[in-house]
């Protein structure tokens, strides 16, 4: 029996009440919601801890939630797990590649020739590059874009592109019938020759129905070898 002039005796869930409030004033003292990173507003009205994914009334739980154990252990794991990834930041950091700026000094000189096989009936195209300013200890490289990647002309599905690259030269590319490239080796073929630094590509395509019949030998503008 409780002594006269004395309260009841304080029961567990008025022990809880108090102790959130205590813990919701001390907050209140070191914590600015407006900037805090993990305090935000959902759409239902309610406020939620991004770094815990709980789920609070009002503000005052929020606060609250914050002194307590369960965000304190995630606030120092989130902290160790940051150190712990600062030296790989750096050192990728350090290690990135940066792009090379060459000044272009125009297009190469260049043939196309064209010929077909009168035994397969294939169409053939032989291209000589000429690189005499070519960059020391450089080969030239060559890729096929398709009439969807590149940006300076309408697609058009019939044709592709072929493309030659080497610094300090502008990249230059070939509009040519979008078949089917024979890659046997005896049809399809590169070359470079260092002493006269010349490139050559030889290509057949395979046969098929009636092609569109480009003309390879003016290049469209300068495309960007990706």
């Amino acid at each position: 029996m409780a002594k006269t002039g004395m309260g009841a005796p304080m029961t567990a869930a008025d022990a809880t009440v108090d102790r959130r409030e205590r813990l919701r004033r001390l907050a209140l003292e070191t914590i600015d919601l407006n900037n805090d990173p993990y305090f935000m507003r959902n759409h239902l009205g309610g406020y939620e801890c991004k770094l815990c994914l709980t789920l609070h009334d009002n503000e005052g739980n929020y606060l609250a939630h914050t002194q307590g154990k369960r965000h304190r252990m995630n606030l120092a794991r989130r902290a160790a797990k940051e150190k712990a990834e600062q030296p790989a930041l750096a050192s990728s950091a350090r290690k990135k590649v940066q792009p090379r700026k060459t000044v272009k000094i125009g297009r190469p000189g260049y043939q196309v020739t064209k010929s077909r096989d009168l035994a397969t009936g294939q169409r053939t195209l032989h291209f000589t590059i000429h690189y005499p300013e070519i960059e020391t200890g450089l080969q030239p490289r060559h890729r096929f874009m398709s009439a969807y990647e590149q940006r300076k002309e309408a697609p058009d599905k019939a044709y592709q592109y072929l493309l030659f690259a080497a610094e300090p030269y502008e990249t230059i590319a070939f509009k040519i019938p979008n078949q089917e490239i024979d890659r046997e080796p005896s049809r399809f073929a590169t070359s470079w020759d260092e002493e006269k630094q010349i490139f050559t590509l030889q290509l057949s395509f395979r046969p098929r129905g009636s092609a569109p019949a480009g003309d390879p030998t003016a290049p469209s503008p300068s495309l960007p070898a990706k």
